[in-house]
């Protein structure tokens, strides 16, 4: 499997112009700007919406040496959150976001070879960002503990938790992000004013891509695939997928061919099969596809095949962590998709699907 590349660090805040990084955060932003005498926010919305970059926004808001309605981006204390060296600033997330987003530096080891990273946030981190609380703050402006997400926090790690978000010291703010709040403890998710987002619209969302020098019919496909996000479809872009990748999965899918997803990270190769094995369903019951809009695809296959096929996509998906040979997992589930069609049927026999997203 091929290893990839290390991915550039993502930047908490704004610019030094202080330009927003996503312009569809203003309303969310206003929306915390008007509950700034609370203590603890929870930054709740769809995946893809922009949590880390919105909480990254109110930190640096917090904390900027100017303060106005909106951080300056050219202050000592936001260039420190920029870089992630503000002392007031602890951002709280598992190892493997860490490695995601390319936090790892001389002084953040990275995991050892033959060790998967951790997706949870453990009460290691969680007692160690206490004891950082309640330390004085280093440029006198308070501090923020973010925590990303919070739905990361184990059983042990939320409760030890509770006590800070009951009683936090003094100029301390804690700002959590969730995607499925219900997933939090009751007690948590009581004890923090919500702030919501929500994923832009389309023309927003394509305008946003268009000006990373996407191409309309790849910002469409992808955003597609992205089921809306454009953060995520710009990420899609970043791996080198584009409208044409999309376009033949489905039916190299069907002739058993797994080397479109090979050297892929694992999650997003099962990602991308579980969203393949939705429109499979959505074509047999006679519907139109929602996450590969213009494709080619394969006659129809039975509608208990393909749900059969999509729950072995979900084991394997719930235990992605698990130290599988990838290659050889990925090929297996490509396999077992290729068993829904006849072997008389040809790949190359399937029709075309109309792009439905300038519909949408």
């Amino acid at each position: 499997m091929a290893t990839a590349a290390r991915p550039e660090a993502f930047r908490l805040g704004t610019d030094e112009s202080g330009r927003h990084p996503l312009p569809w955060l203003e309303t969310p932003m206003a929306q915390a700007r008007a509950l700034a005498r609370a203590h603890a926010l929870l930054l709740t919305g769809p995946a893809g919406a922009g949590h880390l970059e919105l909480a990254g926004l109110l930190a640096q808001a917090h904390l900027c040496e100017t303060p106005a309605q909106a951080p300056c981006g050219r202050c000592g204390s936001c260039h420190l959150v920029r870089q992630r060296a503000h002392p007031d600033l602890l951002a709280v997330v598992p190892e493997a976001v860490r490695l995601r987003l390319g936090w790892v530096g001389d002084d953040e080891a990275a995991p050892k070879s033959d060790a998967k990273p951790s997706r949870d946030i453990r009460i290691e981190q969680v007692r160690q960002a206490i004891d950082w609380s309640h330390q004085t703050s280093g440029r006198g402006r308070g501090k923020v503990l973010l925590l990303h997400p919070a739905d990361a926090l184990n059983g042990p790690s939320a409760n030890a938790l509770l006590k800070t978000l009951e009683e936090p010291a003094a100029g301390l703010r804690l700002l959590l992000t969730s995607t499925d709040p219900e997933r939090l403890l009751p007690t948590i998710r009581s004890r923090c004013q919500r702030v919501r987002l929500a994923l832009p619209v389309q023309d927003t969302a394509l305008a946003w891509l268009a000006e990373r020098q996407l191409s309309a019919t790849d910002a469409q496909a992808l955003m597609a695939a992205a089921a809306g996000s454009p953060l995520e479809a710009l990420a899609l872009a970043g791996e080198g997928i584009d409208a044409a990748w999309l376009g033949g999965l489905p039916l190299r899918v069907a002739g058993g061919d797994s080397a479109m997803l090979a050297g892929r990270p694992l999650p997003r190769a099962i990602d991308l099969l579980l969203k393949l094995s939705h429109d499979l369903q959505a074509l047999a019951a006679g519907s139109a596809p929602r996450f590969f809009i213009d494709s080619r695809w394969p006659p129809a296959a039975d509608m208990a095949a393909v749900v059969a096929w999509q729950q072995a996509l979900l084991r394997a998906a719930r235990h992605d962590e698990h130290p599988w040979n990838a290659a050889l997992l990925l090929e297996s589930l490509v396999t077992q998709a290729a068993a829904l069609w006849p072997p008389t049927t040809p790949p190359g026999a399937g029709r075309r699907t109309p792009s439905l997203h300038s519909a949408g």
